[in-house]
């Protein structure tokens, strides 16, 4: 069975005591609650694409495939992003828990320079020199990782439960006599920043082709993680915020501060410790997760190929993770946590709403067996589901009060639907697993990751935008043409050769995308 994609583990120690302190109050149990469904829908749209198309790529091979290369360029900028915004929070933090460690206060291990903007001012050399160990580690050995890894989760795990156990001893209910301080609006605001606690399941689809049983496997790896995942969240917010008041929960490392505060002085080692040790982990699952994302982008040739280079030596894609790395580091050496949450959520959530698209596409359109009729229904449907969600969401991020908006963007949302599953018959049917209630759980995952879209800050939505048009110039000035050029390349040999049941990829000894309908799809070279 797979054993990889957990959720981004490092994460609950990462934001839970920022948006339990500053965003939600004790009520952030709710915040992990929404993010853990709204994850738990997409995981099921990511698990039949795993199961039905079992290849390398992960997301980008499966927009690729139902979307076009050039959603698929889109997503998989976002998802470098995600990976590398992801490592340089967990990197961030890694250094208040050492400094925890060390008995002294995050910014001691920090340089302040105050000629740079806010937010960038606190430069953090220590988060460098983890990535620095965890890159040696990454390039070197992969069994090497594989075997950090495995103790790591032993630890990991262990110290959750010693969490868990001993804080609720120290447990206080008065602590939760003002349940909610924020409202209803902290509740959506830190599940839209908590999303950072569960990235990283798409790992397990990068690795699909390499399971034995992907019917089997998959499904019970994703959703069963996905759903004792939550479970363990929960509790540990639970207990962190009956140990002590919300306001005075520790931002840089809250669960190890937190027993310092009840007097038990001596456990914080014990925390911080564990918490090293599981976002260690994190940060060299994620720094592999990318190399393979990147090196299978660079073989489609939209990125250049010198990403895709594995080394003979120590079997790894060294130029793709140094790059990766390099980068992670660059950011996490200046840019503060909330900054990075709030970019790092909107990029995941981006790419989660997409693959639910992908999927509808998937279930309701194939070329040539989709009438036109039919294709310009779903078309509309699918719009007016977009639309409506969109609609919500910036009602709800636009009108603090207010509440006729949601009379109309909803019933429309429902009717779409309803008129999706009714007038549009499905062209597909999974041969080996498939998503439950379609359409219906793929339109809510879409409704729900745009929804909470509504509740993170305008300036995140301007770095996003930022990088968004990066993307559309690279893609424009470079990747369309280079894949174009390598796809005619190889159908030129192809046609050469006389191996016309060959794809590009085949040639190059890559592994292929699957088609629409189930055949090699020469775009995947």
């Amino acid at each position: 069975m797979v054993r990889h994609g957990r959720g981004h583990r490092g994460g609950i120690f990462v934001l839970t005591g920022l948006q339990a302190r500053e965003v939600a109050g004790p009520a952030v149990i709710l915040s992990y609650v929404v993010s853990g469904v709204s994850a738990l829908l997409s995981v099921f749209c990511y698990t039949e694409f795993a199961v039905e198309i079992p290849v390398a790529g992960g997301s980008f091979a499966y927009l690729r495939v139902e979307l076009g290369d050039f959603m698929a360029f889109i997503a998989a900028g976002n998802i470098l992003l995600e990976y590398v915004i992801g490592g340089a929070a967990v990197a961030r933090s890694w250094t208040s828990y050492f400094a925890t460690l060390c008995g002294h206060e995050p910014d001691d291990f920090r340089i302040y320079a105050p000629y740079l903007q806010e937010g960038y001012d606190h430069l953090d050399p220590v988060a460098i020199g983890i990535i620095v160990v965890v890159c040696i580690f990454a390039v070197t050995s992969t069994k090497g990782s594989s075997r950090l890894n495995y103790i790591a989760s032993i630890v990991h795990a262990g110290v959750i439960l010693f969490i868990i156990v001993v804080g609720l001893i120290k447990a206080d209910t008065k602590n939760y006599s003002n349940f909610a301080p924020f409202g209803v609006r902290g509740v959506f605001k830190a599940s839209a920043v908590l999303f950072f606690a569960y990235i990283g399941f798409d790992v397990v689809s990068t690795m699909a082709e390499e399971t034995k049983d992907p019917a089997r496997d998959i499904p019970i790896d994703l959703v069963g993680s996905m759903v004792i995942t939550t479970t363990i969240y929960c509790v540990l917010a639970i207990t962190l915020c009956l140990m002590q008041p919300y306001y005075n929960i520790d931002i840089d490392a809250p669960f190890s501060e937190a027993f310092k505060d009840v007097g038990w002085g001596w456990a914080r080692y014990i925390v911080a410790f564990g918490a090293l040790k599981g976002m260690t982990s994190v940060l060299l699952v994620g720094a592999v997760g990318q190399a393979r994302y990147l090196t299978h982008i660079a073989r489609t040739h939209m990125m250049p190929p010198w990403f895709a280079v594995v080394n003979s030596k120590t079997g790894t894609p060294v130029n793709a993770t140094v790059v990766m790395l390099a980068a992670t580091a660059v950011i996490a050496f200046f840019t503060k946590l909330d900054i990075l949450s709030n970019l790092l959520s909107i990029s995941t959530l981006f790419i989660f709403m997409l693959v639910a698209v992908a999927l509808l596409v998937r279930r309701y359109y194939v070329s040539g067996v989709t009438t036109a009729g039919d294709r310009n229904k779903l078309v509309i449907f699918l719009a007016l589901i977009l639309a409506s969600s969109i609609a919500t969401s910036a009602y709800w991020g636009l009108s603090k009060k207010g509440w006729i908006g949601y009379c109309i963007t909803v019933p429309i949302w429902i009717l779409a639907t309803v008129g999706l599953r009714v007038f549009v018959p499905q062209a597909r049917q999974p041969k080996m697993w498939g998503v439950p209630l379609v359409p219906w759980l793929p339109s809510a995952s879409i409704a729900i990751n745009i929804f909470l879209l509504g509740s993170i800050d305008k300036d995140s939505f301007l770095r996003f935008a930022a990088w968004t048009a990066f993307l559309l110039l690279y893609y424009f000035l470079f990747g369309l043409h280079a894949s174009y050029d390598t796809a005619m390349m190889y159908e030129g040999k192809t046609l050469e050769n006389g191996e016309g049941s060959k794809t590009g990829a085949e040639l190059k000894g890559e592994p292929d995308v699957v088609s629409k309908d189930g055949s090699n799809d020469p775009r995947s070279s």
